[in-house]
């Protein structure tokens, strides 16, 4: 029901990720010159690879995704990770756009609601 005024589906969008896995090093806090403050950090994430034709799965590979703490409680929590500790983050899927040496550049990033420490890395 495209341009109608439905109550379905069509009306529905969501930008939830939800990401579970390990951090690949340590927490980063950075000054904005606005002076608000966030941290960010990448988590590694592993993929799920389809099966071939004969069953076998292709070797193990893994997604490194950038994640963005703006909120202090996020701060906070994700300021005590190790790296190697094994993390949840909640958040929604934004691109941030900026102009480099090279001219326009853009990044997609998790902007994290919602974090929180699995397990601790083994030492």
């Amino acid at each position: 029901m495209a341009g109608g005024s439905g109550t379905g589906t069509d009306r529905v969008r969501v930008n939830e990720v939800r990401l579970v896995g390990r951090l690949a090093a340590a927490p980063e806090q950075r000054g904005l010159p606005s002076g608000d403050v966030l941290v960010v950090f990448r988590v590694v994430v592993d993929r799920v690879e389809p099966a071939d034709r004969r069953g076998a799965r292709a070797g193990r590979s893994v997604d490194t995704i950038d994640c963005a703490g703006w909120r202090g409680d996020v701060r906070r929590v994700v300021s005590a990770w190790r790296p190697g500790d094994t993390v949840e983050v909640r958040g929604a899927l934004q691109r941030r756009f900026w102009r480099g040496p090279y001219g326009p550049t853009s990044r997609y990033e998790v902007a994290v609601s919602k974090a929180r420490r699995v397990s601790r890395a083994a030492r």
